[in-house]
């Protein structure tokens, strides 16, 4: 098992050392960049926008009623896969009961 997983990508990140000449912000496969003027003007708050916030909570509660109609569609879908399969062994064992 030990073997596999020295073997595997991941390990190899892991197993590579840090560069001693890169700042603290930058991870050692310089992944992180920094935002650009454009990227910070883009993420600041904008107060024209403000009367538009309330639509969060819509947007979750939204959310959640929707997660809760998924599962109850996937209770009910499995609920009628369990009935047709207990209907079918009743008709099989009356049919060999007549038989």
């Amino acid at each position: 098992m030990a073997f596999l997983l020295n073997r595997t990508s991941l390990s190899q990140f892991r197993l590579q050392p840090q560069r001693a000449d890169q700042s603290s912000g930058i991870t050692g496969r310089g992944l992180h960049v920094e935002a650009g003027a454009r990227e910070k003007a883009l993420l600041a708050e904008d107060p024209a926008l403000k009367p538009f916030k309330s639509h969060k909570k819509s947007v979750s509660r939204l959310k959640r009623v929707g997660d809760a109609l998924t599962i109850l569609v996937v209770a009910g879908c499995c609920y009628e896969i369990y009935v047709r399969a207990v209907t079918r062994e009743e008709t099989r064992k009356q049919a060999r009961e007549s038989a």
